[in-house]
């Protein structure tokens, strides 16, 4: 039986190559994953900030449900 010592030498450094930069991809993603992450929205403000937020069915001062999806969609909150 005759192995082809050449070929899988080739094959192997194809395999190394490929995994250590996939791994370097990997990598490069989480950094830029942790970079453009936005920041936790829901800690408690410092400073003279306050936190708003208004609890209720929305039926208050004459909003209506079409009224209240607007502003969500324009505001994204």
């Amino acid at each position: 039986m005759i192995i082809p010592l050449r070929k899988w030498l080739s094959v192997l450094k194809f395999l190394i190559v490929f995994v250590s930069l996939a791994y370097m991809f990997y990598h490069v993603l989480t950094l830029f994953t942790a970079w453009i992450t936005p920041v936790d929205h829901y800690r408690i403000p410092e400073g003279h900030a306050v936190k708003a937020f208004q609890s209720g069915d929305g039926k208050q001062n004459g909003e209506r449900m079409g009224d209240r999806l607007r502003f969500y969609f324009w505001y994204g909150e």
